[in-house]
């Protein structure tokens, strides 16, 4: 007899962890199947997140801001450091062990709130409707056992999107797993692809002294940014750490000869170009992961780009079973995989109890979004384009960090914080932010958003001094034109 569960969930990336570890503690007994293995051919939960995404982009990032502040910023301060250099090795070193620590932690936490953990491919087989419980096949390298639950919750996440003519290899040509991997700086490094990921992994080895020129189709640039952000942001990048970044490009070819890799494309004036680089990185977005999951047998259903269909509540269509994070629409990020993740599990305990009052959902317009470039990036909320778009009169306050005592200690004062409000009532639309730290000062904001303040709300909070959140205080401040200090 196989086991049965109340719940399965078939991933274990920052949705499908956080969802078991939710479930588990409203006294569902949860399973967790995920089939990532680490380069060493152990089990390693935590999704693309933890393992080559999220987590271990930001430790090399830090890394290669400490060099680049010892090179190019520390001598302002009265430093002096010299015959400065880069151990790349001992660098990945200290990566790897930062995503060890955590992968093994989420297994402890598994172990702590009594979540079944197996390893291997989950498959959604077929449901006894007189048992109310799914079948789920799991495969670990061919040894396959199938379990039943009554709930399935599918978070099986994304894959980097293919470039048909440029397979990845991850030697020469490279996709996200590959580009936090090197054991040397690269000379020249080509990416495709000005996303999160793109900017993120060029600013890091760009950091470390290559020469990087990123190549990106859309006619613009960060086009799902505020364009003010955008243009901000180009420019910074241009002069402050010398990311090459071309728009409007169209990819023809890419060629590997020895150790070099030569990208032809044409560029925003249909102009041929060759572009010769000693690593390429890919980075042209990520598709849904729906690999194995058995969708032609089970009917799981699927729109036309590959995302599981679901309504608000995350459930699709067939019976008690969910899917959250990559997988569905929205945006493609790892707090919004969590939030679901959460809502599912307490939507899954109202249905055991029978009860029938409608749960929250998450609001997608009061997701944060952030490029931990630097500077940061972040943003909440619609920008100026959309709201002109969508006919809303709006109005802006504006603020730079120059303006800002804490950035002027700290020596960055390049960006802005603007706030966006409705003109009517005040209610605040949208904040965009592009400076130091953003990452965490947007929080604020979210929060802000989240219980519908205004920007005279924010204006008479009394904000720490000096530090930098006063860049958002004083933005606030700035949609009734009364900004304090410019």
């Amino acid at each position: 007899m196989s086991e049965t569960f109340d719940v399965a969930v078939i991933g274990a990336g920052p949705g499908g962890y956080v969802a078991a570890i939710r479930c588990a503690q409203l006294g569902l007994n949860t399973v967790c199947i995920d089939e990532w293995k680490n380069p060493k051919g152990k089990a390693s939960l935590g999704g693309t997140c933890l393992n080559v995404g999220c987590i271990p982009s930001k430790a090399l990032l830090e890394s290669s801001e400490n060099y680049f502040q010892i090179q190019h910023k520390v001598s302002a301060h009265g430093i002096t450091a010299e015959n400065v250099s880069v151990d790349v090795p001992v660098m990945i070193a200290r990566k790897d062990k930062i995503v060890t620590m955590f992968t093994t932690g989420i297994a402890s936490l598994f172990k702590k709130n009594k979540v079944k953990s197996m390893h291997g491919r989950g498959t959604l087989l077929k449901r006894d409707a007189s048992a109310n419980t799914w079948q789920i096949k799991v495969d670990d390298n061919g040894t396959a056992e199938t379990i039943q639950a009554k709930h399935v919750i599918v978070a099986t996440g994304s894959v980097p999107r293919p470039l048909p003519f440029a397979e990845v290899d991850n030697v020469m040509i490279l996709d996200n797993a590959g580009a936090l991997a090197l054991t040397e700086v690269p000379k020249r490094l080509g990416v495709i692809g000005a996303g999160v990921i793109g900017l993120e992994m060029g600013s890091v080895w760009r950091r470390l002294g290559a020469e990087v020129t990123i190549l990106e189709a859309m006619p613009g640039f960060l086009m799902a940014a505020d364009e003010q952000i955008a243009k901000e942001a180009k420019s910074i990048f241009a002069k402050e750490t010398g990311l090459q970044i071309n728009t409007g490009v169209n990819i023809k070819s890419v060629k590997v000869t020895g150790d070099t890799v030569t990208v032809g494309y044409s560029d925003s004036n249909n102009q041929e170009q060759i572009l010769e680089v000693d690593k390429l990185i890919v980075a042209i977005g990520r598709i849904p992961n729906t690999a194995g999951l058995g969708v032609q047998e089970n009917g799981l259903q699927v729109d036309e780009r590959g995302f599981v269909v679901v309504d608000q509540y995350c459930r699709t269509n067939l019976a008690n079973v969910y899917a959250v994070g990559d997988v569905v629409r929205g945006p493609m990020l790892a707090h919004k995989a969590s939030e679901e993740g959460v809502a599912v599990a307490e939507m899954i305990q109202h249905v055991e109890k029978g009860q029938t009052d409608e749960l929250e959902t998450v609001d997608f317009n009061t997701v944060p979004w952030v490029i931990y470039t630097a500077p940061e990036i972040a943003w909440v909320g619609k920008n100026e384009q959309e709201l002109r778009a969508a006919g809303i009169a709006y109005k802006a306050g504006q603020f730079p960090f120059i303006a800002n005592g804490r950035a002027r200690a700290m020596g960055e004062i390049s960006g802005f914080i603007k706030v966006l409000a409705d003109e009517k009532t005040d209610r605040v639309l949208g904040v965009h932010m592009i400076g130091p730290h953003v990452s965490e000062l947007i929080s604020e904001a979210v929060m802000a958003m989240k219980f519908s303040a205004s920007s005279e709300d924010i204006a008479c909070i009394v904000h720490a001094h000096p530090s930098l959140s006063e860049v958002f205080h004083e933005a606030a401040l700035g949609v009734d034109k009364r900004a304090l200090h410019i």
